[in-house]
């Protein structure tokens, strides 16, 4: 299969019924060239269904980085089997490893070997939401200390960020917890959050407290609220409903008057990208599958910034 031109991916999106909107630009030169790169090293995450890798083939460039979600539907060995379909096509694809997915040392073991062998490089370590499988590891730092017991060859390891905190969980103990995994990862990918100035602060917070990796800001791409809906409804019904719960504050945004854009978020941390207060490097982008649309909107932002 092919990579679908500008155009093709502009109707995918008229198909979804998402509404191609004005397109991010800036006229600071500096915020303008700080924007493209961005735009040029934008990851995708996917989620591991059915059709997806056919999705991937149609909407993505192969010069565009994936990740593969662990969903609990569907299990760790599902994110590893669509990592491998993906990187034989061509695309650089990091897994998420879940410490609630990964059942024990052995089928870490087995995992690990399976993306040596089919050349991934990159990683992504969760904790991941509860499930029914039997599992020895309790959290992500759990899961990246016995990783790195192993001979995992991994260059890039990355580890979750919350900038919004948690409602049980007091910031000291989030941010050490934090500061305990960094040791062992590269860099940092958020959680979805909204505000500019929360995502801006919470990265200042990191750097004065020593925890030096690069962020990468996640933001949902340019998704349908029913492509989302639908998303939902593929995870099974449990997992569909603590999907909507966690996604309630999205999905507001989906029916304000204009919809939803990323390109509030984009553009309000862009020109701190490369200061000294923070380590914000770039975006990682949720698709929720919706890929034609997310890269019409990718192409047509980079467009713009020429």
């Amino acid at each position: 299969m092919r990579t679908a031109p500008a155009g093709e991916s502009r109707l995918a999106a008229q198909e979804e019924g998402q509404p191609m909107k004005r397109s991010l630009t800036a006229r600071d030169p500096a915020t303008r060239a700080s924007l493209r790169q961005v735009f040029q090293e934008l990851g995708f995450e996917v989620i591991p269904f059915k059709k997806t890798e056919e999705q991937v083939l149609q909407h993505v460039p192969k010069d565009v980085r994936l990740t593969v979600t662990a969903s609990p539907a569907k299990g760790q060995d599902a994110t590893v089997d669509l990592t491998v379909k993906l990187v034989g096509h061509g695309y650089s694809v990091a897994p998420h490893l879940s410490a609630q997915q990964v059942r024990d040392r052995a089928h870490l073991a087995d995992v690990v070997a399976r993306c040596r062998e089919a050349g991934v490089t990159d990683v992504f370590v969760v904790g991941g939401d509860p499930s029914d499988t039997p599992t020895e590891f309790k959290d992500a730092l759990a899961l990246l200390t016995a990783l790195h017991e192993l001979d995992h060859g991994f260059a890039d390891i990355g580890i979750g960020g919350h900038p919004e905190g948690h409602p049980s969980v007091s910031p000291e103990v989030l941010f050490q917890a934090l500061k305990d995994k960094a040791a062992m990862a590269t860099h940092i990918k958020t959680q979805i959050v909204f505000d500019p100035k929360l995502i801006l602060d919470w990265a200042r917070e990191l750097k004065n407290r020593g925890i030096d990796l690069p962020v990468h800001v996640g933001v949902p791409g340019a998704v349908h609220r029913q492509k989302l809906l639908r998303v939902s409804g593929g995870l099974g019904v449990g997992e569909s409903a603590k999907f909507l719960k966690k996604q309630q504050n999205l999905l507001w945004r989906f029916f304000i008057p204009g919809g939803y854009s990323p390109d509030k978020i984009i553009k309000g941390l862009a020109p701190h990208i490369g200061k000294p207060d923070n380590h914000i490097e770039g975006f990682h982008v949720f698709t929720f599958n919706d890929l034609g649309p997310t890269e019409a909107w990718r192409e047509q932002t980079l467009r713009s910034l020429a």
